[in-house]
């Protein structure tokens, strides 16, 4: 996903990671797969998730199991007149139960995952539950898949101090499809749909005049759509060797610098098949100075 732009909800194959994102990508094909990524995020923030489904039935009754975690690193301590104290530090984790059905006689799966979510930043800490719900259509045919998401429909059960803050729901949608004869599949994704005036007015690309009158940067209905939009392309998608580029159009225009080319919003990967494993590894360009690296491994424990 990352290399894709970061955010995809139309797979529908072996890695389960992909139901972390999307609970109606669970399928068998999943079946004793124990996936597994990191990061080292920017600023030294550590990001990782791993995922394990089991067939338990020998049939189509898959269950899913993911843990997502951020470790926000070392932060030096002060009081309110300016004198350190101890250093502290910050974590989140989510861990995620999760299943999906396919609706009989129909090419629609409807899946669900269950999460309990635990945040901590200094002596403060939360805890919260969530849903996440899915529904995608695979058309085998044509090799399409189409699928909406809603995700963190929840709240907290615990807040950090007296105040109970809301999750970060989202809506996202996507299609993806294999061409025909071509060994290319290609993502469209719309993020955040939960709220479409995602874009503002950038202060450094206002004008000035002579007379020196402002003129702000005007935000139009484009502005907005491609804010919402991510796309991206796999090379061999279902072969043992695949490479992914992608590009996050809002990370592009929040994050550039003007009048310099800085790549931001780019992302590419690969992944190798090596017997029972296979390695990923992608790399995401947010600005001139920030970039991360993500590193990925599929295990096979058929």
């Amino acid at each position: 996903m990352a290399a894709l732009g970061g955010k995809v909800v139309t797979n529908y194959d072996y890695d389960p990671i992909q139901a972390i994102w999307n609970p109606a990508s669970i399928n068998p094909a999943m079946d004793n797969q124990l996936s597994m990524n990191y990061t080292n995020y920017i600023g030294d923030v550590n990001y990782g998730t791993a995922a394990y489904a089991y067939l338990w039935d020998r049939r189509t009754q898959v269950i899913h199991a993911g843990i997502t975690y951020v470790n926000y690193g070392k932060f030096d301590g002060y009081d309110e007149v300016g004198n350190s104290t101890n250093s502290f530090s910050g974590s989140e984790v989510a861990v995620s139960f999760g299943h999906a059905r396919n609706i009989a006689f129909t090419n629609f799966h409807v899946g669900v995952n269950v999460k309990l979510i635990s945040s901590k930043l200094e002596q403060y800490s939360s805890i919260g539950g969530a849903v996440d719900i899915g529904v995608m259509y695979v058309y085998e045919d044509w090799d399409l898949n189409i699928s909406g998401v809603a995700r963190n429909i929840g709240s907290q059960f615990k807040p950090y101090h007296e105040q109970y803050e809301p999750l970060p729901f989202e809506l996202l949608f996507g299609i993806s499809q294999t061409l025909e004869n071509i060994p290319i599949r290609w993502h469209f994704t719309l993020e955040n749909m939960q709220i479409w005036n995602v874009a503002f007015s950038n202060p450094a690309r206002d004008q000035t005049d002579l007379e020196g009158n402002v003129t702000h940067e005007k935000i139009n209905f484009l502005s907005n759509a491609f804010r919402h939009t991510i796309v991206g392309i796999e090379l061999f998608p279902e072969s043992g060797f695949n490479l992914r580029l992608g590009y996050n159009f809002r990370r592009g225009e929040e994050l550039r610098i003007l009048e310099k080319r800085a790549l931001a919003g780019l992302s590419a990967g690969f992944s190798i098949k090596l017997n029972s494993l296979r390695l990923s590894y992608s790399y995401a360009k947010y600005s001139t100075a920030a970039s991360s690296s993500f590193f990925g491994l599929n295990i096979d424990l058929q």
